[in-house]
C-alpha cells in the first residue's frame, strides 16, 4: 500500500515537473517569437519612416520644379508680350520709322502659335500650330477657345478688319503637361507605395479626400468612420503638408501597415492557440487515463465478483446444513447476516461498469441501515449517531446497495482516522433542491492539499489498503447518482467532515 501511495505522490510530482517543462518551453517560444516580431515590426516601422522621408523630399522637389516652371511661365509671358508688341508696332508704324528691329522679333518667332483671320473668323494663314491649315478654314470650337487666352491683335486691311490670334508657346505647353504628369505621378507614388502604408491625401481642410490607397473604400465613404480614421492617423504620425501652385495645400495622412498591425497581435494569438492546445491535450490525456483506469477497475470488480461466487455458494449450503443440526440458532442467524453481507458485496462489484437501476427510496432509511450495520461491527469505544434535521422521510432516486456502500466507506474511514476511539456523526439536512449528508469524525484530520488527492485511485494514508474506497464512492455518487462528494472541512487532530449532495 505504501508503494501505491508512493506511486501516486510520484505521479503528482511528475505532473508538476511536466507542467513546469511545458511552461518553460512555452515561455521560451513566446519570448523568441516576440523578439522576431519586434525585429520585423522595427523594420516595418523604419520602412514607413523612410517612405515618409522620401515623400517629403519628393514633395519638395516637385514644389521646386513647379516654382521653376512658374518662373518660366513669367518669362514666356514676357516673350509673348514682346512679340505681340512688335506686331502692333509694325502694324501702326509709318513709312519714316525704322522697323527692322520689330521685323526681326516677329520673324524669329518659331514657337508662338499664331492664326490670322478676317472679321468672320475665316483663317488666312497660321504658323507654329499643330493642325492642318488647309483642312481647318474656320477658327471655332476648341481651337478658338485655346487661342482666346489673350486678346487678339486687330488691324485694318482696306475696309475690313483682320485679327491676329496667338497663345503660349508649344514649349511652354509641353512643360505644363510634363509638370501635370509629375504631380499626378507624385500622387500615385504616394497612394501606391512600396511600404504598403495606408495613406489618405486630403485638401487643406483635412476633411475632403483627394486620393487614398491601401484602405477599404467603405471606410472612406462613411464620413463618421473617415473622421475617426483621420484622427487616428494624425495621432500616430504627423500629417505631411504639401503645397502646389495648381492644387493648393494638401495633407498626407498615413499609419502603420497592415503587416505591422498584425504582427502586434501575433504573440497574443500564438499565446491563445498554444494555450488551447495545452488545455485540449491535458483534458485528452486525463480522459484517456481515466478510461484506462476505469477499464482496470471494471475488470478487477468483475473478477472479484466472479471469485466470490464459489465460496458464497458453499457458505449458503453450510448455513442450511447447520439449521438441520442442533446448533445455537443465534450463530446461524449471524452467519446468514454475514452471508447476506457477502452477497451484497458481490452484487456491488458486479454492478460496477453497468448503469445502475435507480428507484425512489427513502434516503433517511437507507442511510440509517448502513450506519446500523457499521455500528454493530465497530468497537464500543466509537459511537455513531444519525441526526435527521429534515424531520421526515425523503424519497430520492437511489440504488440502495451502492449508496449504502458509500456510507459504509465513509464510516470505515472515519473509524480508521480515530484509531479506535471517538465519535462519528452523520447529519442529514436539505435545501430547496438537494439533500446534504455530512459524515464527521473526531479523528486526526488532514491538510487541505489532500482534499482532492484522497479521491485519486490508489492513494491512501493507511499502512494497509488499496486506496479504492473513496475513488469508488466518488464514482457511485457523481457518475451514477449525478451528485457530489467532497471534503467539506478538516482540521489537524480535530476531525474531518465529508459532504454528499444528492438532488431531490
Amino acid at each position: 500500500m505504501l508503494f501505491l501511495n508512493y506511486f501516486a505522490n510520484r505521479k503528482q510530482i511528475f505532473k508538476l515537473v511536466l507542467l513546469l517543462v511545458a511552461g518553460c518551453i512555452f515561455l521560451a517560444s513566446i519570448w523568441y517569437s516576440n523578439m522576431l516580431v519586434k525585429k520585423i515590426a522595427d523594420e516595418e516601422r523604419n520602412k514607413a519612416i523612410l517612405w515618409a522621408d522620401a515623400i517629403q523630399k519628393k514633395a519638395s522637389l516637385v514644389k521646386y520644379t513647379e516654382t521653376f516652371f512658374e518662373q518660366l511661365k513669367v518669362e514666356e509671358k514676357k516673350k509673348v508680350q514682346i512679340w505681340a508688341a512688335a506686331i502692333r508696332r509694325l502694324i501702326n508704324a509709318d513709312y519714316t520709322e525704322d522697323i527692322s528691329f520689330y521685323s526681326e522679333v516677329v520673324a524669329k518667332n518659331t514657337t508662338i502659335p499664331v492664326i490670322l483671320t478676317d472679321d468672320n473668323d475665316n483663317i488666312y494663314s497660321a504658323m507654329n500650330v499643330d493642325f492642318n491649315v488647309k483642312k481647318v478654314r474656320k477658327l471655332k470650337g476648341k481651337i478658338k477657345e485655346e487661342f482666346s487666352q489673350h486678346e487678339p491683335i486687330v488691324y485694318s486691311y482696306g475696309k475690313s478688319k483682320n485679327y491676329l490670334y496667338y497663345k503660349e508657346s508649344k514649349i511652354f505647353s509641353e512643360l505644363r503637361n510634363v509638370l501635370d504628369d509629375l504631380i499626378k505621378s507624385f500622387m500615385s507614388e504616394v497612394v501606391i507605395n512600396s511600404a504598403s502604408v495606408p495613406v489618405i491625401i486630403t485638401d487643406s481642410l483635412k476633411k475632403n479626400v483627394i486620393v487614398y490607397g491601401n484602405i477599404d473604400s467603405s471606410k472612406i465613404n462613411d464620413k463618421a468612420n473617415l473622421g475617426v480614421l483621420l484622427y487616428r492617423m494624425s495621432k500616430q504620425n504627423t500629417p505631411i503638408e504639401i503645397s502646389f501652385i495648381n492644387t493648393g495645400k494638401s495633407y498626407i495622412f498615413y499609419e502603420d501597415s497592415d503587416v505591422l498591425k498584425k504582427l502586434r497581435y501575433y504573440p497574443f494569438v500564438q499565446f491563445m492557440i498554444v494555450s488551447i492546445f495545452i488545455i485540449l491535450a491535458y483534458f485528452g490525456f486525463n480522459a484517456s487515463r481515466r478510461a484506462e483506469q476505469n477499464s482496470v477497475w471494471l475488470g478487477l470488480a468483475k473478477e472479484t465478483a466472479h471469485q466470490l461466487g464459489t465460496p458464497m455458494s458453499s457458505l449458503i449450503a453450510i448455513a442450511e446444513l447447520l439449521k438441520l443440526k442442533d446448533i445455537d440458532e443465534t450463530l446461524v442467524v449471524e452467519l446468514e447476516k454475514d452471508i447476506n453481507r457477502l452477497n451484497n458485496i458481490t452484487e456491488r462489484f458486479s454492478k460496477i461498469g453497468s448503469p445502475p437501476k435507480l428507484a425512489n427510496m427513502n434516503i433517511i432509511e437507507v442511510t440509517e441501515n448502513a450506519v446500523n450495520y457499521m455500528r454493530d461491527r465497530t468497537s464500543k469505544n466509537i459511537s455513531m449517531e444519525v441526526i435527521n434535521q429534515i424531520g421526515g422521510d425523503v424519497k430520492v432516486p437511489l440504488n440502495a446497495n451502492l449508496f449504502e456502500w458509500v456510507i459504509e466507506n465513509l464510516c470505515k474511514n472515519a473509524v480508521d482516522a480515530m484509531a479506535g476511539n471517538g465519535k462519528v456523526t452523520i447529519t442529514i439536512s436539505d435545501d430547496t433542491d438537494h439533500i446534504h449528508i455530512d459524515v464527521s469524525d473526531t479523528g486526526k484530520g488532514m491538510s487541505k492539499s489532500m482534499f482532492f488527492m484522497i479521491f485519486t485511485p490508489g492513494f491512501t494514508t493507511k499502512k494497509r489498503g488499496w486506496g479504492l474506497g473513496l475513488s469508488l464512492s466518488k464514482r457511485i455518487i457523481e457518475n451514477y447518482h449525478k451528485g457530489r462528494i467532497f471534503v467539506k472541512n478538516s482540521t489537524i487532530n480535530k476531525g474531518t467532515t465529508f459532504r454528499i449532495i444528492i438532488q431531490k
